[in-house]
């Protein structure tokens, strides 16, 4: 289907991943492993890797989701975000799919919305998968 990004070598579990959590320190470091948590337990045909340097999830190949730590904020990224609806305006980014959720301090969100969205996002991708 068109519109999907494929990330070849997804498997069920990648120990690079929880390599990558371990070594992010302080609360950023805690909300990186807290929301890849989340994205884990989507559902059974969730796969994970590592890709560009920081851990993604996908529907089988198709990428989903991601998470990656800066300086000051961590992103919460959805492959396609720009086709989710956002009641809560939680997205970010102009991109044509696209888009994440910023996390960390002085970037508090509604952890229900943000639950509800990553909901959304997998079955939207569930079906383009």
């Amino acid at each position: 289907m068109d519109g999907v990004f494929r990330l070849s070598g997804a498997d069920k579990w990648d120990p690079d991943i929880d390599q990558w959590l371990a070594d992010q320190k302080g609360e950023l470091g805690t909300l990186a492993l807290a929301w890849f948590s989340r994205l884990r337990e989507c559902g059974g045909d969730i796969r994970e890797l590592m890709h560009d340097g920081y851990p993604h999830v996908c529907v089988d190949d198709v990428a989903f989701a991601y998470v990656n730590v800066f300086k000051a904020h961590i992103n919460l990224g959805f492959f396609n975000g720009a086709h989710l609806s956002d009641d809560a305006n939680l997205l970010q980014g102009t991109g044509k799919r696209m888009r994440h959720v910023k996390l960390g301090p002085g970037h508090d969100v509604d952890e229900g919305q943000l639950l509800r969205l990553i909901a959304d996002a997998y079955r939207d991708i569930q079906t383009r998968a």
